[in-house]
């Protein structure tokens, strides 16, 4: 253990308690949820689901969409609320990066199709559907992960920069 000390002191300097808070707090909004709902909280539904307020188009008027949506504004904007809240409790306001808008915006395209391909995200398949011992979300979340870890290694290797 006292070999482990330094390890855990580097990756997470400010200490684990926010992290172990944090993950107390998305596991029980997710068994708040399910409990409520019977539904896996997740937020890739949550464009199709607003969009099916405003859109004629039979792909966003489905039911499982039409029948959710109140409730996944409810849940985004929750998200939305919980960090403002936190930000005003805690004076830590906004954050910054040196990542280019465009690498931004083309990751953020890639993991929006990723989701609809998946079907889901990693909030809804790594918190909920592992949690649950789905198979399907277990595989995806493998995946999700060996594929980060090697396209991370690639771009380093690569000496692409922000």
């Amino acid at each position: 253990m006292n070999e482990a000390l330094p390890l855990i002191e580097t990756l997470f300097p400010r200490g684990i308690a926010q992290y172990l808070i944090g993950g107390i707090l998305i596991g029980l909004g997710t068994v708040i949820i399910y409990v409520g709902t019977g539904i896996h909280a997740g937020a890739s539904t949550f464009l199709e689901s607003t969009l099916s307020y405003g859109s004629k188009l039979r792909h966003f008027q489905q039911p499982k969409f039409v029948a959710s949506r109140d409730w996944r504004v409810v849940f985004t904007l929750g998200i939305v609320a919980g960090a403002a809240g936190y930000s005003l409790a805690t004076g830590e306001f906004g954050w910054t990066t040196e990542v280019q808008p465009w690498r931004l915006f083309v990751g953020g395209a890639l993991v929006g199709v990723g989701t609809r391909l998946g079907k889901g995200c990693t909030s809804g398949h790594g918190v909920c559907g592992v949690g649950s011992g789905s198979r399907t979300s277990i595989v995806n979340v493998a995946i999700f992960v060996l594929v980060a870890v090697g396209v991370a290694q690639l771009v380093m290797a690569l000496g692409v920069t922000p």
